[in-house]
């Protein structure tokens, strides 16, 4: 273990040098993120043919979605301290493994136990990989400006990855069959498998020689997020007040209320108390929350009314996000290239609430709509508004963080955001169900009652996102970019 005299340290430390390696890494990390946040979505569009080459119930198909975001929502947390203690370049090589291995397993599937065991894995690889990958890249770049610039780019692409899902699922069910959506994923594993470590080194925090886990602490933050996104999960196919749903998110939150008692005893606690004392991260995360419950919400619901309404085929399906995916690139550049000059605060609360401007023109729809007059004008300013957030919001996540915390900080953040996800499929689409038969009791036509439906879910998500950047604006510290890297003056055993 390197010891390093505080005084020497900090003097040496003013200007780390950059790792010439770095952006290769971003590379590799980036697309790696890219495939595994993917996945999370490239299944909705081939759920059909899922259920029909599978034998699947109507029940037992939501699974297939529920597996992944169960088990990547709820093991995220310790995801991200097992990297700071661990290893992050060897819980990200591990996490690959087991997401190259859960990809065959889905892709070979010929039972439905199969397949859905195969989702639980790559929802517990997600939950390895992305607090490490982000926590590496933290690392990899010292210097603000370029670690803003990285960090805006690795969000970015994983968006991306999360809306060309709906693209890639598309085309490939409509090309092959719905079994490579799976099997791509083994030739990307591979080539990050191979070489990353040639890229990247170890990096963990500094360990005294009585640091134990956490594992209590481990156990009930685990336990308590799976149970609170079952429940609400559950809530789509049950009455609120049913058993099904309250006793789910009854025991879920004992579990986390049980959680701050043991991390407030513990003596190396899984999530300090004292992490949630900064103010900027506590709103960002707060915010993400609201952010993927929106974003997850409007395309999984834009999907089927593209679909049952509109009469979209799966390829057209699919082809109709690439705008959406476009506009989110673009907004990554210009995020990036304003938050130095605006301020993080600025350009995130901007991004909301343009994000959410953009939810209320695609809740203008109707059943005779079009897609360039009525779906493409929200896609757009949605898509430029959300990627403009991504590099701020990631930057604010990230704020006052040491290297001691960088997996800790970045699991949090894609804690929240996978807890928002299935909050907004679990309430949103809900309430845009339980709406939809509420105007069908009423006489009204089943295509113009489920379509008011989906758009009652579209500007409450558009609430959200506004509610969200105006926390930010009044909240949020002052976030400067270009402040020195704090990481600097941290110790950090590397090899």
């Amino acid at each position: 273990m390197t010891t390093v005299d505080s005084s020497t340290a900090s003097e040496s430390a003013d200007v780390p040098p950059a790792d010439p390696r770095r952006w290769w890494a971003l590379a590799l990390l980036s697309g790696l993120s890219f495939m595994i946040l993917l996945d999370m979505t490239i299944v909705n569009v081939a759920l059909p043919l899922i259920q029909e080459g599978l034998d699947f119930s109507e029940s037992g198909l939501t699974w297939v979605v529920n597996g992944y975001v169960l088990t990547a929502g709820g093991l995220l947390l310790l995801g991200g301290r097992l990297a700071d203690v661990f290893g992050r370049r060897r819980l990200l090589l591990t996490g690959v493994v087991v997401f190259a291995v859960s990809s065959v397993v889905c892709g070979a599937a010929v039972a439905p136990w199969m397949m859905v065991a195969g989702r639980f894995g790559q929802g517990a690889a997600e939950a390895i990989a992305a607090p490490a990958s982000l926590g590496l890249i933290a690392l990899l770049f010292t210097d603000p400006k370029e670690r803003t610039k990285a960090l805006g780019i690795w969000g970015g692409l994983v968006a991306v990855g999360g809306t060309l899902g709906y693209v890639i699922s598309g085309v490939l069910t409509d090309l092959t069959s719905w079994r490579w959506i799976f099997f791509i994923n083994v030739p990307v594993a591979l080539v990050v498998f191979l070489l990353l470590p040639r890229m990247v080194g170890e990096s963990r925090m500094v360990r005294e020689e009585d640091h134990r886990l956490d594992v209590t602490g481990a156990i009930t933050s685990t336990a308590g997020l799976i149970a609170i996104v079952y429940g609400l999960l559950q809530a789509a196919e049950h009455p609120w007040g049913s058993a099904t749903v309250l006793l789910p998110l009854l025991a879920g939150v004992c579990l986390l209320l049980a959680m701050l008692v043991v991390e407030r005893r513990a003596k190396n606690p899984l999530v300090p108390l004292e992490f949630f004392a900064n103010r900027t991260r506590s709103v960002i995360n707060v915010a993400s929350l609201f952010f993927m419950a929106a974003f997850i919400s409007y395309t999984f619901m834009l999907t089927l009314f593209e679909q049952h309404v509109l009469r979209y085929s799966t390829l057209q399906t699919g082809l109709a996000y690439l705008p959406l995916a476009f506009g989110i690139g673009a907004g990554i550049g210009i995020g990036t290239a304003l938050t130095p000059r605006l301020g993080v605060r600025a350009v995130t609360a901007a991004g909301f609430i343009g994000a959410g401007v953009g939810l209320l023109l695609t809740s203008m729809v109707d059943t005779d709509t079009s897609y360039v007059g009525g779906i493409l004008p929200g896609m757009i300013v949605f898509g430029v508004f959300a990627g403009a957030t991504m590099p701020a919001a990631t930057t604010a996540a990230l704020h006052g963080v040491t290297v001691q915390d960088s997996g800790l900080a970045s699991g949090v953040q894609t804690t929240m955001q996978q807890v928002g996800g299935a909050l907004g499929l679990a309430v949103l689409v809900t309430l845009a169900l339980r709406y939809a038969d509420d105007e069908m009791e009423r006489g009204v036509p089943a295509e113009v009652a489920v379509t008011s439906g989906y758009v009652l879910a579209f500007r409450i998500g558009a609430a959200l996102m506004i509610l969200g950047g105006v926390l930010i604006m009044t909240l949020f510290e002052r976030v400067n970019p270009e402040l020195r890297d704090p990481t600097a003056e941290i110790v950090e055993e590397t090899r």
